[in-house]
């Protein structure tokens, strides 16, 4: 008679479906895996998001799980710590798009430990760094709370700490967003004590006329009127060379007139040109051999500016597979791609990660091609799927010794080369067969085919369910059989709470799909320094 005691235990092999470790939690597609603590999940909500939802968990519900985590948070003994990640995300440009942070913000500015409030309120001017997002974190915060004598001065704080130049710059680029205008907010928040220029510039944003203004404000402000009312292509190209103006601070006109991009795009921020580059496609801009290419091109590949501007690498993948279409997403605009423009962009999106150091050792990379991998990245036009195989190209050009392949319910042949461009690399992943999900696969593939690996770098959802093995039993199987204490990274592609690593297992490292930090703190990972 079978002994039933000889089935149980962590390293009896088991399937995925059942619970090997009494510590395992169900995930979505019914797998048992490892629940990732409160402060890594917040980290995968600042940085992806819950825009789109996953493949398995609608958008409505994993928007309620994490702003539940973090309302938790910060009413609790961690909010010090979720202030200094917001910080961190936010000054460090980790995230490709500002909202979950600025949630976080708000949420805790209503926190009900009064420490808590006042240092998020004394960090508003820091997180919200332009008006945009300054309106966006308004429209949270009175989700949340009220406008007590507090948080009116701390909104305040958002217009009298800057010099004029900056407010000046602030109130004629960000104009109106998201429902609130400046003078909105500044009925709302009375700013005390305010004199000279900076006063003047507040005085402008109530009475938006030249014939009304009380005293001197910073040029911008007068060179933004005269804009506002010219129709002269070389009036507003030489407003904009003098005063370095955005095409924000344009009227609408100026916008298809090739002088004022000439003057505009030397100090054009680098994130705004990238977003315009369909723009600039559309009107004839950027045809081959043309002055406006060879300038465009000479400030995508600018480094330095590149650094300087903190671009996040999202936006210019989005941005990169946006002109590789040839169409907008919305609207009629459509356009012929220069190529030159498309190799640019995608030095520009390494570039974007900075200096990505090697970790010289032996990796392997396991993409995750299996059916829920095929759902909306972050709530972008892009699929998991195509954000992972970009990210793989980082680690493809970084990494002397690395192989990649593609998994599902088994393994995927996956003819990506140190060679190959972003645009083939993306396009690979359309022709994936998206089928069930066992995040075991390149561990027992290595395993059976006594293949050396030091980092398995898997990238997914961790919704794995099907395999006969848990990827954590494959993983110490691989280092039984091989003798090499090869370590596990996981690059999570959805804001989930879950993770095939187990948490006490030091050669095991969770991480977060498309945040800059990742190839940095991958090599010291690899590398045993971490």
């Amino acid at each position: 008679m079978p002994d039933p005691l000889a089935t149980i235990g962590p390293r009896v092999m088991m399937p995925q479906t059942e619970r090997a470790r009494p510590d395992q939690v169900v995930n979505s597609a019914g797998g048992y895996v490892f629940a990732i603590d409160d402060m890594k999940r917040a980290l995968r909500f600042l940085i992806m998001g819950t825009a789109g939802g996953t493949y398995y968990v609608g958008e409505k519900d994993l928007t309620k799980d994490n702003t539940d985590l973090i309302r938790r948070l910060a009413d609790g003994d961690q909010a010090d710590e979720l202030h200094q990640l917001v910080l961190d995300v936010s000054l460090n440009g980790r995230a490709a798009k500002q909202q979950p942070t600025l949630f976080a913000l708000a949420a805790l500015c209503a926190s009900k430990r009064p420490e808590v409030r006042a240092r998020a309120l004394a960090s508003i001017p820091d997180v919200c760094r332009t008006g945009t997002m300054f309106f966006t974190f308004l429209g949270y915060a009175q989700n949340f709370r009220g406008w007590g004598r507090a948080f009116k001065r701390a909104v305040a704080r958002w217009y009298t700490e800057k010099s004029p130049e900056d407010l000046a710059w602030q109130v004629t680029k960000y104009r109106q967003r998201e429902g609130w205008t400046h003078r909105d907010v500044l009925r709302l928040a009375k700013p005390k004590g305010v004199t000279g220029e900076r006063a003047n510039v507040l005085d402008f944003v109530c009475h938006p006329d030249a014939d009304t203004m009380k005293g001197p404000v910073p040029d911008v402000i007068n060179a933004f009127l005269v804009a506002q009312a010219s129709t002269s292509p070389v009036k507003l190209a030489t407003l904009v060379a003098k005063h370095h103006l955005s095409w924000e601070q344009l009227p609408d006109t100026a916008l298809a007139m090739p002088e004022v991009w000439d003057a505009m795009i030397p100090t054009l921020g680098i994130t705004a040109l990238v977003r315009q580059l369909g723009r600039l496609a559309s009107m004839g801009y950027t045809k081959p051999f043309s002055d406006g290419a060879r300038e465009v091109v000479k400030r995508l590949t600018d480094t330095y500016a590149i650094s300087r501007s903190r671009i996040h690498p999202m936006t210019v993948l989005l941005g990169s597979a946006t002109y590789r279409s040839g169409h907008g997403v919305k609207g009629s605009l459509s356009w012929t791609p220069n190529p030159d423009v498309m190799v640019a962009l995608e030095a520009m999106f390494y570039a974007a990660f900075g200096n990505v150091e090697p970790a010289g050792k032996r990796t392997l990379l396991g993409l995750d091609v299996s059916g829920s991998m095929g759902s909306s990245f972050a709530g972008t036009v892009m699929s998991c799927v195509e954000v992972e195989m970009a990210l793989a190209m980082v680690t493809m050009r970084s990494e002397p010794e690395v192989f990649p392949m593609a998994f599902s319910s088994g393994f995927v042949p996956l003819p990506l080369t140190k060679l190959s461009t972003l645009g083939e690399a993306v396009g690979m992943a359309q022709g994936m067969p998206f089928e069930r999900t066992d995040c075991a696969v390149p561990m027992m593939w290595a395993s059976r085919n006594k293949v050396a690996v030091d980092t398995f770098l898997i990238s997914t959802d961790n919704e794995t369910w099907h395999g006969s093995v848990h990827p954590f039993q494959a993983l110490q199987r691989y280092r039984d059989i091989m003798g090499i204490p090869a370590r596990l990274a996981i690059v999570a592609m959805t804001s989930t709470g879950f993770s095939i690593a187990p948490p006490d297992d030091a050669g095991c490292l969770d991480l977060v799909g498309m945040d800059t930090s990742t190839p940095a703190i991958l090599t010291e990972f690899s590398a045993g320094r971490l």
